[in-house]
């Protein structure tokens, strides 16, 4: 059974979502404030969140930039386009804005946990011509292996998980930190470029795209 961390102080929302994910399967935990939130996630460790903003102490964007390897759904009365893009680019897999369709908001949660799935051990991802094995840590592009660092190698599977995000620096330093110690923010401009070099080697494409002043993304 997957569970599901609903935080929302609203109580007829809150009991809507636990009545209509209860019904579809899923474990639902309650919080009613950001705080409660990350006191709750102390203890467990929910497949998925759903992140309203707009909560009593702490809000619910601060809330977002302390949940470590969880994908968070943002659901908010908040419609503005900025706030949207940059919530994901903060980390925020997806945005449903209220008042929402409750077949929407389930599909959309379904393919979270398809994208979830397709990460586990052994998954092969491709982009173009690179494949990347999560299992063996081999990378090629057209079939070329093509030896990379364990910064790099933390660095491309990020970007191939994520293909049309566009990931921040602090981003992807918080995502590798643990297991790359060795990739900083002074470093991190020097190991994409040598990464971009070495998967430029085998066919001559550039495949990753710096977006000025926010990131990096595959192109």
């Amino acid at each position: 059974m997957k569970n599901l961390l609903v935080i929302d102080d609203d109580i007829h929302i809150g009991n809507m979502l636990e009545e209509t994910l209860t019904k579809e399967g899923y474990g639902v935990f309650r919080a009613y404030s950001g705080t409660e939130a990350l006191l709750l996630l102390e203890k467990t460790r929910p497949d998925l969140v759903l992140l309203d903003l707009m909560l009593p102490g702490l809000k619910g964007e601060e809330v977002l930039s302390k949940i470590k390897g969880i994908p968070v759904i943002v659901v908010s009365a908040k419609a503005e386009t900025d706030k949207k893009v940059n919530l994901l680019l903060g980390g925020a897999v997806d945005y449903v804005t209220k008042p929402f369709e409750v077949k929407e908001l389930l599909a959309r949660i379904a393919v979270q946990f398809r994208r979830t799935a397709a990460g586990t051990a052994g998954e092969k991802l491709i982009f173009d011509e690179i494949m990347l094995d999560t299992d063996t840590h081999i990378v090629t592009v057209k079939d070329t292996a093509v030896k990379l660092t364990r910064t790099e190698y933390g660095i491309l599977k990020l970007l191939m998980e994520n293909p049309a995000r566009v990931m921040t620096k602090s981003l992807l330093l918080d995502r590798i930190s643990e297991e790359t110690p060795d990739c900083t923010e002074s470093s991190l401009k020097m190991h994409i470029s040598n990464l971009r070099k070495k998967l430029r080697e085998v066919n001559n494409k550039d495949y990753i795209e710096a977006v000025w002043g926010i990131g990096f993304k595959l192109k």
